[in-house]
């Protein structure tokens, strides 16, 4: 089974992310963006017993603008590390977290909100992938 080691931008919260991601795809959402101070969100998601924050677990911080996102970071340097979705049960995180990750996006959700379109051939959902889910364009 494969490990990831990631860390904060200071390396006071290490974690561990074991075995793969079931979905790994970017999101465009205005809450990702602002909170990832880009114009896309590189996620990866996995179940919660996958996802283990081994050293600093004191320094990390959360805070929710919504009860559908946890969003964590640690407390001594700001930098984020995973965003929890109780509701939906699994855990983003963030590309850039877990470098040594192949990252291969295979979804774009909240793509109606949009501020960079990208051409790359992959299934963009106006909001989220669901039975009736609306795609858009390239």
């Amino acid at each position: 089974m494969s490990n990831y080691k990631g860390a904060c931008f200071c390396g006071a919260v290490t974690l561990e992310c074991s075995g793969e991601p079931f979905m790994m795809g970017y999101c465009h959402c205005e809450s990702c963006r602002s909170w990832s101070a880009g114009p896309v969100n590189a996620f990866t998601l996995w179940q919660p017993g996958q996802v283990t924050v081994t050293a600093g677990a004191e320094h990390v911080g959360t805070f929710a603008k919504t009860p559908n996102s946890e969003r964590k970071f640690c407390t001594l340097c700001g930098g984020h590390l995973m965003t929890d979705h109780p509701p939906a049960g699994f855990v983003d995180v963030y590309a850039a977290t877990i470098p040594a990750l192949k990252y291969a996006a295979a979804i774009h959700v909240h793509y109606g909100e949009t501020v960079l379109p990208m051409k790359d051939g992959l299934p963009k959902y106006k909001t989220m992938p669901g039975p009736d889910a609306e795609t858009l364009p390239e």
